[in-house]
């Protein structure tokens, strides 16, 4: 979808700015001449770089839990490899947004309601899928046990995949799905049979 305000496209090459090199270099003169506005349009809209990164992550997670809620529906039969492979495909293509998403030292979401509203909607989808997985008996300690191995493993293998060394250590990747499933079933992520 193109960008139609001035506030999108500064957004947008702040994302593109990100994918590329990283956010720790991020400056708004930079932004300025990507997005091809003036020195100053970043300022109209984010009074520095806090806030555009707060706007980047509020971004990132919506499109996050779309995502993931997304991938639920398409593969009923086993959503947990489905939310597994949403979140690393999330990682890998909107990598602007997601090397920003994770960072407190780059947006704190203690500080913004809105962005805290997001994360914990994302959150909620894992937490929610574990829940139904594991059946309403299912004792806390083991949900988010659960939740947490499966974004360890997602957040690890997304990580790795971008910065490049396990490409270098296994090889190239062909199959960016095959891998995925292969480590969710070596893991024992893969989707058990509902308990009910």
């Amino acid at each position: 979808m193109a960008p139609t305000s001035l506030r999108d496209t500064v957004l947008a090459a702040a994302v593109d700015y990100i994918a590329d090199n990283g956010p720790d270099g991020l400056s708004f003169r930079q932004v300025a001449i990507a997005a091809g506005v003036s020195h100053q349009a970043p300022y109209h809209h984010f009074s520095d770089r806090r806030g555009i990164f707060q706007a980047i992550a509020t971004e990132g997670y919506e499109l996050f839990t779309t995502a993931m809620l997304e991938s639920l529906a398409a593969e009923p039969d086993d959503p947990t490899t489905a939310l597994l492979e949403a979140y690393v495909n999330f990682a890998l293509d909107h990598r602007g947004h997601f090397r920003v998403m994770f960072r407190p030292d780059l947006c704190a979401i203690a500080d913004s309601p809105e962005l805290q509203r997001m994360a914990d909607g994302s959150f909620d989808v894992l937490v929610d899928h574990v829940r139904d997985l594991l059946g309403p008996k299912a004792p806390l300690k083991d949900i988010r046990a659960r939740a947490a191995a499966m974004w360890s493993m997602a957040h690890g293998l997304s990580t790795l995949l971008i910065d490049g060394p396990l490409e270098a250590k296994i090889g190239p990747v062909s199959s960016r799905r095959a891998l995925i499933r292969a480590v969710a079933e070596q893991s024992g992520l893969a989707s058990p049979k509902k308990r009910r």
